[in-house]
């Protein structure tokens, strides 16, 4: 599972991990990715989504409907 978010986009951010002898070493900061299921009623069946901790929230605040919208909007395949 890629560690992309369906509907907010978030991504991998790289940086540096500093040990105390300050010897920096690549590192990689992925986001929090979690993988859930909802029913879309408009289709008559469950979607499955890979979403962000912060895109799971959204999809509550907005309902399923609006957010499959903006994921097809981005050019997203549901």
């Amino acid at each position: 599972m890629s560690a992309h978010c369906q509907l907010t986009g978030r991504q991998p951010g790289f940086g540096k991990s500093i040990s105390h002898s300050h010897v920096r070493t690549p590192r990689r900061f992925d986001p929090n990715i979690q993988r859930k299921r909802y029913w879309l009623p408009s289709e008559g069946r469950y979607v499955r989504l890979t979403l962000s901790a912060k895109g799971i929230k959204t999809v509550d605040a907005l309902g399923i409907e609006r957010a499959v919208a903006r994921i097809r909007a981005r050019g997203g395949r549901v």
